[in-house]
């Protein structure tokens, strides 16, 4: 440029592109290491460059049009010089065209098309350093803590929640009321590239010589939305309230059904593979795969795997009325096989608060069938959920051990079944999400929810109902020495019992990371326990502290 004038406008640009060590990037290959690492920058300073960009193209439209003004007196025949100060930084005044032209024969001359055309070069140099400018590596995402590499690809974050619980009950024979750590859970999970994501969370809670024991280790591979894989331990893909994760589960424990799911003894996982996807812009979802069957990190007894399928359908997603929308409907079947050598058991009758067993467990031997339907409707704070299992569970060539030998014969299946359904809704005014927290509007303490905007208040209330049945039946037989039992001469009584329980309660999400549950249950035991518990009406309160990062 000739003149002053160009010389400080194009020292001032490289000294902003170059010189500035707050934005500046470095282009060090990362083997080489005679060179400091380049460091990135954060994102208070990439919008700090962008500014600095839109002030160096503002400053070039004022100069096109100084060039503009001059050009104009020209034509005219005016002697008179128009002047332009070509200065950028944040604290240069800007130029008035309408200001009268200076008279100082020392002033620099007016910038050229020229002169204009390198200071746009030397802005676009700086507009591609902005735009190349690498992402945030670390921090806090709005839900998780994060560590991503700085081409995205590679993102870790740690995660973990804890459950303290108080129980008490009132009934005689009833457990002592207790203070527990149900769950203390950590671990990380993340993605590997666009189509692999992967989990490993341990449970630390545990109370015996297991120490810390695996929940959760699998990848998830994605590379079509209509089909997906997944293989590791994790939960068996057979239940709807299964499904929902842990923390998002609105009362303190599952349904009194839950007993009758796949690996209810092993957290409801298992090692195994699945496929899964979504057809037709997930109105249908599908799930379908083979498991161990025996619960956690457990091998299997049998050469006949657990084979698991479900499927979803959500007829009106993609209508435009709200009322149907957010109604699915689907179901779920499985298949594996017990081996009566290795002592198992068909399903456990202890109800999940621990306040009695009203079913005895037997020795099975052969196949295990279950059935599954279920159902979720939402409308804005509202949401009703329903489902119903039935399973069996067969005892063929079971052994019989009696005084004086052992006999071999097929004695009638266990049936177990039982349904339950539930009510929430949000009083404060939050949307109710199918499996996850609520959005909280105005939490307690901490920030406000992703998403959310709401200042400090009341956090968010739910009410919330459950009323869930449970059945246990057997059929009778029995043998004798006149053919049909030739060796041991046995009787095998049929048994029929049946409980349910009414669940209430209140909760109050402090924000999206703490949650108070408040359950009151009342627990009936129809007929007499296998305890020895006569015939009554059991109450059990419970509350829950959850939190979770």
């Amino acid at each position: 440029m000739r003149g002053p004038t160009r010389s400080f406008v194009l020292l001032f640009v490289c000294f902003l592109v170059w010189g500035a060590p707050a934005f500046a990037q470095s282009d060090t290959p990362a083997g080489d290491q005679a060179k400091p690492a380049a460091k990135a920058a954060s994102e208070e300073e990439v919008e700090q460059l962008r500014r600095e960009v839109a002030d160096l193209k503002a400053t070039i439209q004022k100069l096109l049009l100084v060039n503009q003004q001059q050009a104009a007196a020209a034509g005219s025949g005016s002697g008179h010089l128009v002047q332009a100060t070509a200065v950028v930084a944040s604290s240069a005044q800007p130029v008035d065209p309408g200001a009268a032209p200076s008279a100082d024969p020392s002033a620099a001359p007016p910038p050229t098309a020229a002169d204009i055309d390198a200071l746009q070069k030397e802005i676009d140099l700086l507009q591609k350093k902005t735009n190349d400018t690498p992402p945030v590596t670390a921090g806090w995402n709005g839900e998780h803590f994060f560590l991503k590499s700085s081409d995205g690809n590679f993102l870790l974050m740690p995660v973990g929640y804890l459950d303290a619980n108080y129980v008490s009950y009132k009934g005689d024979g009833a457990p002592p009321d207790t203070f527990s750590i149900s769950r203390a859970r950590f671990g990380v999970q993340g993605k590997y590239g666009n189509k692999l994501d992967y989990a490993f969370l341990f449970e630390t809670a545990n109370t015996g010589s297991s120490g810390l024991t695996i929940r959760d280790a699998y990848v998830d591979f994605k590379p079509w939305d209509v089909l997906k894989f997944q293989a590791g331990q994790y939960k068996v893909p057979f239940s709807m309230e299964v499904g929902t994760a842990d923390t998002n589960v609105e009362f303190v424990s599952r349904s009194i059904v839950s007993v009758l799911y796949p690996d209810a003894g092993g957290s409801f996982r298992a090692p195994g593979v699945d496929a899964h996807g979504d057809l037709f812009g997930g109105i249908v979802q599908y799930w379908g795969g083979v498991f161990n069957g025996r619960g956690l990190i457990a091998t299997a007894t049998t050469n006949e795997p657990e084979v698991v399928g479900r499927i979803r359908f959500q007829p009106w997603r993609s209508s435009s009325s709200s009322f149907l929308k957010d109604f699915a409907i689907g179901g779920s079947a499985a298949h594996s096989r017990s081996r009566g050598l290795t002592n198992e058991l068909s399903f456990s009758g202890n109800i999940n608060d621990g306040t009695f067993t009203f079913f005895p467990q037997y020795r099975i031997n052969g196949g295990i069938e279950r059935y599954n339907g279920f159902f979720i409707y939402r409308k804005g704070p509202l949401g009703v959920r329903g489902e119903y299992t039935q399973g069996l569970w067969k005892r063929d060539n079971i052994g019989t051990i009696q005084l004086g030998g052992i006999g071999f014969q097929s004695l009638p299946g266990i049936v177990g079944k039982g349904a339950y359904g539930q009510v929430t809704y949000l009083l404060t005014g939050e949307t109710e999400p199918e499996n996850a927290i609520p959005r909280v509007k105005h939490p307690v303490i901490g920030p406000s929810s992703p998403g959310e905007t709401g200042g400090p208040g009341w956090g968010a209330f739910a009410l919330k109902f459950r009323y869930s049945w449970l059945e246990g039946k057997v059929g009778g037989a029995s043998c004798t020495a006149d053919g049909t039992c030739p060796i041991t001469p046995a009787i095998f009584p049929a048994q029929s019992d049946h409980t349910d329980q009414f669940t209430g309660g209140l909760n109050w999400y402090l924000n999206y990371w703490v949650l108070l549950k408040f359950d009151f249950s009342a627990d009936r035991l129809v007929n007499p326990s296998v305890q020895g518990i006569a015939k009554q009406n059991y109450f059990v309160a419970l509350q829950q502290v959850q939190f979770r990062f």
